[in-house]
């Protein structure tokens, strides 16, 4: 009887401890990131600029091509929305970061706001991107 009641409470614990699958606003900002991060990876290694475009909606990417810019479709590079809830607010409604072919970009802070609890994705000059839970 006591090994059977040991083993109910470790498995409430286990239970307790699961994560219910729900992205946070956290996780989202720092995938957020990581994609911003990649678009810089692509503009040094196609030597191309390449831009990431935001929207209340979600973001998606571009890039300089001979007559414009091109919609990045493919891999990784495919448009997000974002989850449900999520408010993104960018400073001075710079709406887009572009990052030309040395890595180097126009800076940018991204607020990302849901179910009261916030994170910023700031983008430097130099193209550093970082992410500051609120």
């Amino acid at each position: 009887m006591v090994v059977l009641a040991v083993l109910g409470l470790m498995a409430a614990v286990v239970v307790v401890a699961i994560p219910d699958g729900a992205m946070t606003v956290a996780a989202e900002g720092e995938r957020f990131a990581a994609r911003l991060k990649r678009a810089q990876e692509e503009a040094v290694l196609v030597n191309r600029p390449v831009e990431v475009a935001t929207t209340d909606e979600g973001y998606g990417f571009r890039v300089r091509k001979a007559g414009g810019w091109q919609a990045l479709d493919d891999g990784p590079f495919e448009s997000e929305a974002w989850l449900p809830g999520t408010a993104v607010t960018a400073e001075k409604e710079v709406r887009r970061v572009t990052f030309d072919p040395t890595g180097v970009a126009n800076p940018a802070h991204f607020t990302l706001r849901r179910s009261g609890k916030s994170v910023e994705v700031l983008v430097d000059q130099a193209g550093n991107v970082r992410v500051d839970a609120g």
